[in-house]
């Protein structure tokens, strides 16, 4: 009955419609139709207008409001992308004009946790970008730069069809487009994410997933001019809970979760996002040259397929161009200005100016006056100098920091620097000792960024701050200098100049030179005019080492770095100097070929580093003094000692910090870090020449005189090996207290410990497959006459074990630091022989084994010895057992 009633409605409704449809299509006012042809009534012709139609046809809800309904009642900062803001919504406005146009973006970090290498004033990532509308969706795309095709259109269709841009981040359209400007506006809200990955950070910090709380974050300041729009953001992150710490330790170390915030689960992070308008004309590239050191902008170029290798360096460099082009000195039209931010103390700022100013010593030579400004930022300035239009200088400090920065943002197209922000930790305090908790390590250096990505991660403040305080300590020991004392201020100021001229020449485009510390000799670090004049290095760019004279010796030489090097008057004239276009490639290859003086030698962080196998160049260092490196590593040991010395003989007095004495030894072990390893590699070693091939003649790889591997080993043996070397007091020992105000306290200090971790990296180093297959082959790079008495791998092993065991001969007694020495050195030899390791030679297997079965036989004989204490004879016992197993495993062969 309910089917029938309700198809009868159904019916009848159906039929009225038609009625009325056909009522109204066909007859006029009174009802009759209307003759064909006839000219519409009034009421007809309003019915079939707009009106009739948007009744018809009614809006799409999806579609955006007028662009004046969205922003009534807000405020507008106009500019190259104009801000909108109501209460907390904020809205950009991108021009139709910026559609798919290439801008930079870029995230800085303005304030964060400030531990473990989250710290504020860091520059973040950029990228070159574009706005692209997708339907009614604004995309922020990240182009892909790393692969450029040619100028054909199949050439360009190829590579984009190979490589895929980024996708930033996207928002709907928020508006309809503005009535005269086409303009559209975006919720800026966006910005409100993590888009730089600041999330994976945490959690490599920390082993905590963190995650963006979007809710509780914001916006807090918005800045925009014709060439830069900026916005400042507070970013909330957070996790749920922390994990409970687990029962029994684990055998991974687990970081604990941030100590610098007052509830762990919590906190903000600033980042300054800015679009940044790119030149109309990209400026002029530079193409690098590998015989001195630019940071360069690199990329595959896919143009042609003649060229044997398709990458392209850009060298990294700012825009000058003289506004008076004849003249032979003439002022920029543009300076390259840097801003010294509001927080760098009073004290230090002429410091810092005058590190930055330097450098137009060498612009002058180039033609330019005063190419390189500096500028005080006021206190009531309304901009952030972490912009992306604002180079800058900033202070930060953090719980466990001591790091300077560098790096510098550049425009893809062409290598031309926009912006770069260096960034330094307070190191220079006198306070900043405090970092240095206990044996020899810093509490500052864990979890920093990985440095380097070598174009923009610098130690130099840190590495700087540390030699200072050792050549405070030295000279305080001496009784030369007063902590307290002008002299000291005057002291502390000359390093943040060579460290503020360091980091601006990264911010130039300069890479590190390592060495050019190699291109002054001993005397002339000891005449006090030349280094004056010239600096105690051929480069700020390298990592230069104290000064300092020996007990005795007399004074000579500035104690660090005043002034540019020959080696920066030459990087910036190849980056810098104006050249006709005609004539950049010949005037280019006639300033790269200097690189033959000796004053102009150039080594970067690879050459120092030289990746899983070590650096092979004993020249190219951090940290060292003068034409001989090997003699600096024996007068800084003999400077470490006499510090040790000097402060067992004072003791200690009223009024004294509890932590004093512990930070001067652990300052002492901290200057020979580096000593181990750059003794050990002159063993095997290679001078490399950076020539183009068919330029010089000479020698790409230049093998070290047998002699002076000889004398390197010697050294090893007598000073970093033997026992007197690090020889301390019980009394000074036991003198050693902790700060009893603070719960986590450090322990007694473990000389042992301490000396075993300088000796084992020689141990590692010397017994190296990389050292092995060099030494090895090491005559295959000699002519016939010169292999006569060539150093052997046999003659390396054997001096190596004679000297790490040379108790053994004649039984006798074994101190307890040789001991410790020992038990290093047959591990690394019991593992060598039950498993080879990755490239190490046949040969080299054969001669470890070799003498190893000698020093069993030794260790066999000098278990009967006389008169050995029981600590003595347990040990040898015991490496006998130890390495008699090795020797009848099998080996496990990779």
């Amino acid at each position: 009955m309910s089917i029938a009633v309700d198809f009868r409605l159904r019916s009848l409704t159906l039929a009225v419609s038609l009625a009325f449809a056909g009522t109204c299509s066909a007859a006029g006012p009174t009802g009759q139709a209307a003759a064909p042809g006839a000219a519409p009534t009034p009421a007809a012709s309003a019915a079939s207008g707009p009106a009739a139609s948007a009744a018809a046809k009614p809006a799409d809800p999806s579609a955006p409001k007028p662009f004046a309904d969205v922003i009534k009642d807000a405020k507008q900062q106009d500019g190259f992308v104009p801000v909108w803001r109501k209460d907390d919504k904020v809205w950009l406005e991108v021009p139709a004009a910026l559609l798919n146009q290439p801008l930079m973006f870029t995230a800085n970090i303005s304030q964060s946790v400030g531990e473990r290498g989250l710290y504020a004033s860091q520059m973040g990532p950029a990228w070159m970008v574009e706005f692209r509308r997708v339907g009614n969706n604004i995309q922020l795309l990240a182009r892909n730069t790393e692969f450029r095709p040619g100028a054909d259109a199949a050439s360009r269709q190829t590579v984009q069809q190979a490589f895929s841009d980024s996708l930033l981040a996207s928002a709907p359209v928020a508006s309809a487009a503005h009535p005269d400007r086409k303009s559209v506006l975006v919720d800026a809200s966006f910005l409100l994410a993590d888009l730089m990955g600041y999330s994976t950070r945490l959690e490599a910090a920390f082993r905590l997933p963190y995650n963006l709380d979007k809710g509780n974050s914001s916006f807090e300041a918005a800045r925009t001019d014709a060439d830069i729009t900026a916005l400042t953001t507070r970013l909330h992150f957070n996790t749920a809970r922390l994990p409970a710490p687990p029962l029994a330790p684990s055998p991974v170390p687990v970081p604990p979760p941030p100590r610098t915030v007052p509830d762990a689960r919590s906190f903000f992070v600033g980042v300054v996002y800015s679009f940044a308008k790119l030149p109309e004309q990209p400026m002029a590239a530079r193409l690098a040259d590998p015989r001195l050191g630019h940071f360069t902008e690199d990329f595959v170029d896919f143009s042609g397929d003649l060229k044997p290798n398709q990458r392209v360096h850009f060298v990294k460099r700012w825009r000058l161009e003289k506004k008076d082009p004849a003249a032979a000195l003439s002022e920029p039209v543009k300076p390259i200005t840097y801003w010294l931010d509001r927080n760098i103390p009073v004290r230090y700022r002429a410091a810092v100016t005058a590190g930055i100013t330097e450098w137009n010593k060498a612009f002058e030579k180039i033609g330019y006056k005063n190419a390189v400004v500096a500028q005080q930022q006021a206190d009531d300035a309304d901009f952030d100098n972490m912009d992306a239009n604002h180079a800058s200088i900033r202070w930060f400090v953090g719980a466990d920091v001591g790091f300077a920065i560098g790096p510098s943002k550049a425009d893809p197209r062409s290598g031309e620097i926009m912006d770069a922000d260096i960034g330094m930790s307070d190191v220079f305090s006198r306070g900043a000792r405090r970092l240095i908790v206990e044996e020899g390590t810093a509490t500052g250096q864990a979890g920093t960024q990985s440095h380097h990505q070598h174009d923009a991660h610098c130690d130099y403040a840190a590495e700087a701050s540390r030699e200072m305080h050792f050549a405070m300590d030295v000279l305080e020991a001496r009784g030369e200098l007063d902590p307290e004392s002008p002299e000291a201020e005057a002291f502390v100021n000359a390093v943040i100049k060579d460290t503020i001229m360091h980091e601006v020449g990264h911010t130039l485009g300069l890479k590190h030179n390592f060495k050019a510390s190699t291109t002054i000799t001993r005397e002339q670090l000891r005449d006090q005019a030349f280094t004056v004049a010239n600096g105690i290095s051929g480069s700020v760019m390298d990592y230069n080492a104290y000064n300092l004279p020996l007990r005795g010796e007399k004074a000579g030489g500035t104690p660090n770095n005043t002034t540019l090097g020959a080696y920066d008057y030459w990087a910036i004239e190849y980056a810098y100097k104006p050249l006709a276009p005609q004539d950049e490639a010949a005037e280019l290859k006639k300033i790269a070929g200097r690189s033959t003086e000796p004053a102009l030698a150039y080594a970067d962080d690879a050459d120092a580093e030289g990746g899983p196998t070590g650096s092979i160049d004993p020249l190219a260092n951090r940290f060292d003094l003068g034409d001989d490196p090997l003699a600096w590593q024996q007068k800084r040991l003999q400077l470490s000692r006499e510090l040790w010395q000097r402060v067992q003989a004072r003791g200690t007095k009223l009024g004294d910090d509890p932590l004093r004495a512990r930070r001067v030894l652990a300052s002492g072990f901290r200057q020979l870090r580096n000593l181990p390893e750059m003794v050990a590699k002159y063993v095997g070693g290679m001078v490399t020449v950076r020539d183009l091939p068919g330029t010089t003649g000479r020698a790409a790889y230049q093998p070290v005189s047998s002699a002076r591997q000889r004398e390197a080993l010697a050294f090893l043996t007598s000073g970093l090996f033997a026992s007197d070397s690090f020889d301390f007091r019980p009394e000074f020992l036991t003198s050693l207290s902790p700060d009893y105000l603070e719960w986590e306290r450090a322990r007694p200090v473990s000389v042992p410990d301490l000396v075993v971790g300088l000796q084992t990296p020689a141990l590692d180093r010397l017994l190296s497959a990389g050292t092995a297959q060099r030494v090895l082959e090491l005559p295959n790079y000699l002519p016939s006459a010169q292999r006569k008495g060539v150093l052997t791998l046999d003659e390396v092993y054997a001096t190596l074990q004679k000297s790490v065991w040379s108790e053994l001969d004649g039984g006798r007694e074994i101190s307890p630091l040789r001991r410790a020495l020992q038990r290093e050195h047959l591990k690394r030899v019991q593992a060598l022989l039950v498993r080879a390791a990755p490239g190490m030679p046949a040969d080299a297997s054969s001669l470890l084994r070799w003498h190893a079965t000698r020093l069993a036989a030794d260790l066999k004989r000098a278990s009967g010895a006389a008169g050995l204490s029981v600590d003595s004879r347990a040990h040898i016992a015991e490496s006998l057992s130890s390495l008699n197993e090795a020797l009848r495993a099998s080996m496990i062969r990779s």
